[in-house]
């Protein structure tokens, strides 16, 4: 888990909850995960630090006394300073009605109490990892090739190819994450959100279907295996 977190970019998550045995035990299950994380107990202190410290991410309590969390989810979505700020509802409130409203106010997720601190780390990523990709707009030029976020298109030296939605997450991944050693467990949390069911060596499947599909001017040498340590995206082809 080390290993991880000094690699990997350390996303700071802001956990509100009136109840401070809760907020102790998520935020323990947040930084096992490697996250960064700030606390507050109703939603004045939440604000306040979502101005002063911009967390990548809220864990947001539905039902907290004064301030509802819904009332300070939508004053969020209110101001153009935090409009954009991820939010996770956390509430004992499961009914759909419950739901839609929160989604209606503009919260990127919801989770209904009771849940595994397991299942909220997944949630976290995938919304972290929802948030990284549209926040991706300026196409990324490697050699020939040309990534294309926004109209979702790669080419090599004009030449379009045809990458099946896991190898174009995987190349998105590798382009934004360039010179650096990733194992495959760590790519796996980014690519596809940390899904414990899937044997680490799925990656290397997709792996073969991208260097395939980029063999165009030798690309696929840019995607590099090194040995005992996972894969590495290089323009500098040189050995291990």
């Amino acid at each position: 888990m080390k290993e991880e977190t000094n690699i990997m970019p350390k996303h700071t998550i802001l956990l509100v909850d009136d109840e401070a045995a809760i907020r102790d035990m998520l935020s323990i299950a947040l930084d096992a995960a490697g996250y960064n994380v700030l606390q507050a107990e109703n939603a004045q202190q939440a604000h306040a630090i979502i101005i002063d410290r911009h967390p990548d991410l809220v864990l947001l309590d539905w039902m907290m006394p004064g301030t509802t969390g819904l009332e300070l989810l939508r004053r969020l979505k209110r101001d153009e300073l935090t409009e954009k700020v991820p939010v996770i509802m956390l509430t004992a409130k499961a009914e759909e009605d419950s739901k839609i409203s929160g989604l209606d106010a503009g919260a990127d997720d919801y989770i209904a109490k009771p849940f595994s601190p397991r299942e909220l780390i997944s949630r976290v990523k995938a919304v972290l990892r929802r948030i990284g990709r549209e926040d991706l707009k300026d196409p990324i030029h490697v050699g020939q090739m040309v990534f294309d976020p926004i109209g979702h298109r790669v080419n090599i030296g004009g030449q379009p190819i045809n990458l099946g939605p896991t190898e174009y997450r995987l190349l998105q991944f590798f382009l934004t994450h360039q010179e650096r050693v990733y194992s495959r467990d760590q790519i796996l949390d980014y690519v596809w959100g940390g899904n414990v069911y899937l044997d680490e060596r799925t990656v290397d499947v997709h792996i073969r279907r991208l260097r395939k599909a980029i063999s165009v001017a030798g690309h696929d040498n840019y995607v590099q295996t090194v040995r005992g340590a996972g894969y590495r995206f290089s323009t500098q082809l040189t050995t291990a």
